[in-house]
């Protein structure tokens, strides 16, 4: 069992911020067109992560001309470019699949506040 960690530890990605649950993203993805790559933005809330280690994914969601699409990624990808948080989300749940039954200002995710000093 320790080949398996010294291998997954390798593959491990920490170069990404601390992105947590209703926090609003940018993932910059790395899209393969032929012999082109280019990269593509798919900006939402996170809805969700799962696992952990090299298996870890977040489900990010946002709503395209009305309809919800929701996006599965693995956080430890070399498909991911980069991913840049947008906003802080204030949120009570671990995860927020409820928002998939929400409309308009139901739907939103209050920011989270910076602490005083």
């Amino acid at each position: 069992m320790d080949l398996v960690k010294a291998i997954e530890q390798d593959n491990l990605r920490n170069s990404f911020p601390e992105v947590d649950i209703g926090d609003y993203v940018k993932v910059h993805l790395k899209i393969k067109e032929g012999t082109r790559e280019r990269i593509q933005v798919f900006e939402g809330s996170v809805i969700a992560r799962k696992g952990g280690g090299l298996s870890e994914t977040m489900t990010v969601r946002r709503v395209s001309y009305g309809v919800g699409v929701e996006r599965i990624l693995p956080v430890h990808s070399p498909k991911i470019d980069k991913i840049e948080i947008v906003r802080k989300g204030r949120v009570r749940r671990a995860k927020l699949y409820y928002l998939r039954d929400r409309v308009g200002k139901s739907a939103k995710i209050t920011e989270k506040l910076a602490k005083r000093s």
